[in-house]
């Protein structure tokens, strides 16, 4: 007690006003899992253009070099976002009586994956076969393939077509995203292509014109449904 009697009430007053201070928060540490995290969620409120190292570690409150000391560019960034995607999707086990069934399902869940991230498929087209996760998609593609009798040079050029065709669908969708437009929206634009086919000189593009409907018409995934059956049918 005797050194608080000697202090004088300012010294008193700061210790106690010291009680209440708590120690500054200790910032949360920048790990890979952080990083593909940050960037997942700038891509799918932003698409897959806004992403740069750079405004990941802005969003992280840290400087690019702090992210460079766990993820070395961004193409390995690509590759890891494009790794933990693939993590989502279900293999199952081959069976041979299914597996146009079961290929198709994979491909279907590769391709929700995709496009919940717009503009994603870019990072899988031009990711390198090196990352495991990726390497489980191809795997398990193949070996339903291979247990539905497919030969191997044919099931493995299977693999790559399906896999570039969900690319390509992805991103295309991607290019044609608009958040805010509503479904009656999008109805008009595809009456207003319609009537635009239709406006063409039957002279020159008689079939065009005839079938200006038929190009444009398909609900939801119903044009990817008919090519990947149409892939798949011609695999066997």
């Amino acid at each position: 007690m005797s050194n608080e009697r000697g202090a004088s009430r300012e010294e008193w007053a700061t210790r106690i006003a010291a009680l209440d201070q708590r120690p500054p928060a200790r910032k949360e540490p920048i790990t890979v899992d952080r990083i593909v995290t940050t960037a997942l969620r700038m891509v799918e409120s932003e698409g897959f253009d806004a992403l740069t190292m750079r405004r990941v570690a802005a969003a992280l409150d840290t400087g690019p070099a702090s992210l460079y000391a766990h993820v070395r560019n961004k193409a390995e960034l690509d590759d890891l976002l494009i790794g933990t995607l693939s993590r989502n999707v279900s293999l199952p086990s081959p069976d041979a009586a299914r597996w146009r069934a079961q290929l198709h399902d994979v491909c279907a869940q590769l391709r929700d994956q995709f496009l919940r991230y717009p503009g994603i498929a870019r990072a899988a087209l031009s990711a390198r076969p090196a990352n495991l996760d990726t390497l489980r998609i191809t795997e398990g593609m193949l070996a339903i393939l291979l247990a539905g009798g497919v030969e191997p040079q044919r099931a493995a050029w299977a693999v790559d077509a399906a896999l570039l065709y969900v690319s390509a669908y992805t991103f295309e969708a991607s290019l044609r995203r608009d958040p805010d437009q509503d479904g009656d929206a999008r109805l008009v634009d595809r009456e207003e292509t319609v009537a635009r086919l239709k406006m063409l000189p039957v002279s020159r593009f008689p079939h065009t014109v005839a079938h200006a409907d038929k190009l444009n018409a398909g609900e939801g995934h119903e044009r990817f449904d008919f090519a990947l059956n149409l892939l798949l049918r011609g695999i066997a």
